[in-house]
């Protein structure tokens, strides 16, 4: 299945728990904001979204993190748009 993982760069104060709870998808910039990885690769240039093809536990993996976040800066999206995380 695909998601799409988003950071939002202004929510984002440098926690690291998402890092902490999945390192293949997270990863701090020389800011401190995470940006999302696609299975542990770094693009050229950190990515504040991306959209990757992930099993059932990836995708529980980065629910968790998303929910480790103090500020709710990550968002997770199935791939017909809806959001699995924060729950609206």
């Amino acid at each position: 299945m695909k998601i799409t993982i988003k950071v939002d760069p202004d929510l984002c104060i440098g926690a690291a728990s998402c890092v902490a709870v999945d390192a293949s998808s997270f990863e701090l910039n020389e800011e401190n904001k995470a940006f999302v990885l696609d299975h542990g690769q770094a693009p050229e240039a950190p990515k504040y979204e991306r959209t990757i093809e992930v099993t059932q536990e990836e995708l529980d993996r980065a629910l968790l993190a998303a929910q480790s976040c103090p500020v709710l800066a990550v968002i997770v999206t199935d791939q017909s748009g809806k959001q699995l995380y924060p729950e609206i």
